[in-house]
């Protein structure tokens, strides 16, 4: 399996072009994405009303148990290299940022923060904004696929981070809902 994951790796991370390295250099950073971050605030405020503080609070709750998981979970206890630390793979890597801080790279921390988000922000709009888990989960899975592009992550790093940030995102929007349910906010 990993053998496929390095083969697949290096096709997608071989896929590139200068224009496009600044690209998604830009989309893996958090900056870009502040306008569709206000625009959910927006969504979020509209639909929920005073009610949006604890949508806003649980989404806070969805990201810290992502990072947390993914970062201080996982990736100390499985130790998977990330592919820029391969000595397998060295020299054949684009790192059009330059090497990531952290040697380990499963799960990726990125997928699961926003496949998390995607998750609970899609059950909590899908009732005003029917086609707003599309738009979410393509920014989670453009976001996740540059992770891939700009060297640090296998292909299998960013689909175990999305499976875990799915996950979290579902089980924190039931929490929300039994904690709406059981105080009637």
């Amino acid at each position: 399996m990993e053998a496929v994951d390095s083969r697949l790796f290096l096709f997608l991370n071989g896929q590139h072009a200068g224009w496009l390295d600044t690209v998604m250099v830009s989309i893996t950073e958090m900056w870009p994405w502040i306008p569709i971050y206000i625009l959910l605030a927006y969504l979020v405020i509209k639909q929920y009303g005073k009610r949006s503080v604890w949508i806003f609070l649980a989404v806070g709750l969805v990201i810290l148990c992502s990072d947390q998981l993914s970062a201080h979970v996982c990736k100390p206890l499985f130790h998977r290299l990330r592919p820029c630390f391969d000595p397998a793979l060295e020299g054949m890597v684009h790192l059009p940022k330059g090497l990531p801080g952290g040697r380990y790279g499963f799960v990726s921390s990125h997928a699961a923060n926003t496949f998390a988000v995607a998750t609970f922000l899609t059950a909590a709009l899908r009732k005003s904004h029917r086609s707003i888990g599309w738009w979410l989960f393509a920014w989670a899975l453009i976001s996740s696929y540059s992770r891939i592009y700009i060297g640090v992550h296998y292909p299998g790093d960013v689909l175990a981070g999305a499976v875990l940030g799915i996950l979290v995102g579902l089980i924190i929007w039931k929490l929300t809902t039994l904690l709406f349910n059981k105080m009637a906010i």
